[in-house]
């Protein structure tokens, strides 16, 4: 088995703790792909479609987060993004946490964005959003995400969201009106004249309503999920121990992995 998926997680964590100086880590990662939400919508993302040899990295990924020394939330009903929600909130809580961030391109995870304290980052295009870079991004501040993600779907995620409505559409309205309630209950003849046929898309709303709410439901992290670490300093990243990593690199023959981690502390 080639484990390339696995090699570029390791070399993400390192980056994170080694060389971009985050002092006090955690990991999340979905053991399986199915959750509580495929129970909620049929189409909700599953296996499907995905590489058996990525499936297959899966718990050699778990392996190694844990060798390495970085806490694992490892997600079985619930999703790694659920995880990192539950973190983002219970850590940000925490007065001696300077700031959290929360390392992922996925926009689900902006709904976490509070000010400055929990902001996004996407390491891959070196992009930072708080509270206004979200407002700037998709139309709409961190609360309304999941609102704003029920009206125009989230094709990664398996659900359609509402026919007519555009990110832009959607930004607009809930800009105007808050939320999905708010929308709903303001008549047509009152939503932004940006928005091109008002009646048809308020109508549309009226008719899909219960599919609107399941969707920003789906769309809504869960922020208590069952994290072990109830302190910052748990998550402080002391280093890898030597014995734990060598052992993990052995048994996958992974040579090339072996001297990565650079600090290590004792078993």
């Amino acid at each position: 088995m080639t484990l390339t998926a696995v090699a570029g997680l390791v070399g993400t964590l390192l980056a994170l703790v080694r060389d971009e100086g985050a002092t006090h880590v955690g990991c999340a990662h979905d053991r399986v792909i199915r959750s509580f939400r495929n129970d909620l919508w049929p189409g909700y993302k599953t296996e499907a479609g995905v590489p058996d040899d990525l499936l297959a990295q899966f718990p050699v990924a778990e392996e190694a987060i844990l060798a390495l020394g970085v806490p694992l939330w490892s997600m079985l009903e619930l999703e790694a993004d659920d995880a990192l929600a539950t973190a983002a909130a219970r850590f940000a809580a925490d007065p001696a946490v300077e700031q959290v961030l929360v390392c992922t391109p996925d926009k689900d995870l902006a709904q976490c964005v509070r000010e400055r304290r929990v902001v996004l980052r996407d390491r891959r295009r070196d992009l930072v959003y708080d509270d206004a870079g979200v407002r700037a991004k998709w139309g709409v501040p961190p609360a309304a995400i999941p609102d704003w993600l029920a009206l125009v779907g989230d094709a990664a995620d398996g659900f359609p969201g509402i026919p007519g409505f555009g990110a832009v559409t959607a930004a607009t309205v809930l800009a105007a009106f808050g939320t999905l309630e708010g929308v709903s209950d303001a008549p047509a003849a009152t939503w932004p004249a940006a928005v091109r046929g008002a009646p048809r898309l308020a109508a549309t709303l009226h008719e899909r309503w219960a599919d609107a709410l399941l969707f920003r439901d789906l769309a809504t992290l869960r922020l208590d999920a069952d994290l072990p670490e109830r302190t910052a300093e748990e998550l402080r990243w002391r280093g890898t121990d030597a014995r734990a990593w060598e052992a993990f690199c052995g048994r996958w023959e992974l040579p090339g992995l072996r001297r990565r981690p650079h600090r290590w502390r004792d078993g």
